[in-house]
């Protein structure tokens, strides 16, 4: 499978060239099928981006947002993956409501797994999907040494309820379902993720490597994760 690794001085360029990348992604889909779905990561880098995303040129109601994981927390826990990038970018542009699908995990476990496999049996491929990578190699919520759901008969959505870090309880959408989109963009920065990065380029069986869409995957670092630098 295709990986194409592109390294930037620091994360201000990730951000910016995930920015352009985005912004393209957009264009490209609303004049090709007037929709543009997006799926959205968690973490400090992916804030970055989506704030600079306010004054994105764009036809923002064609905009559909949704979620790779969410921790199974209060609606408000600053924790949540979708507070945050409400806070950051999704309060300040005008996408219809009904077009950001949050994982409503506030509702627990095994209710909001089954609320958003019915999102996402409305949604066939992917436009750009937005993922990080941990210093253990996971990606989303699929963590080493458990289910990742690959393969065609995976279900879109798995309930995680030992995550090996806090909070325990998640919902994750499966390898198989964030492969299935016309683009993959990794975001890695920080020199914790070298490791993980270099056992992810000799194709160690982590969470990431699972990740295989048809058109494969660019992951943009910026140096310190980078493991020739």
């Amino acid at each position: 499978m295709d990986r194409r690794w592109q390294v930037f001085p620091d994360v201000t360029s990730v951000q910016a060239v995930a920015r352009e990348r985005i912004a393209a992604a957009a264009s490209e889909a609303i004049l090709a099928r007037g929709a543009f779905h997006l799926v959205l990561a968690g973490g400090s880098t992916p804030r970055g981006l989506y704030a600079s995303l306010r004054d994105l040129e764009t036809d923002w109601k064609a905009w559909h947002i949704y979620f790779g994981d969410e921790r199974v927390l209060p609606a408000d826990d600053p924790e949540r993956n979708s507070r945050m990038a409400h806070e950051a970018w999704l309060d300040q542009v005008p996408i219809p409501r009904e077009q950001i699908h949050p994982i409503a995990t506030e509702q627990g476990l095994d209710s909001s797994v089954r609320a958003y496999q019915t999102v996402m049996s409305r949604v066939d491929y992917f436009d750009l999907v937005l993922l990080g990578l941990g210093e253990d190699g996971h990606t989303a919520s699929l963590f080493p040494g458990q289910y990742w759901g690959e393969g065609d008969s995976a279900p879109d959505v798995l309930a995680v309820r030992d995550a090996p870090k806090p909070p325990p309880k998640r919902v994750s959408l499966s390898a198989h379902r964030l492969s299935r989109s016309r683009q993959v963009l990794f975001l890695v920065t920080g020199v914790g993720k070298r490791d993980a990065v270099s056992r992810w380029r000799r194709e160690a069986r982590i969470p990431a490597l699972a990740i295989d869409p048809s058109s494969g995957v660019d992951v943009l670092l910026d140096a310190a994760a980078s493991p020739d630098r």
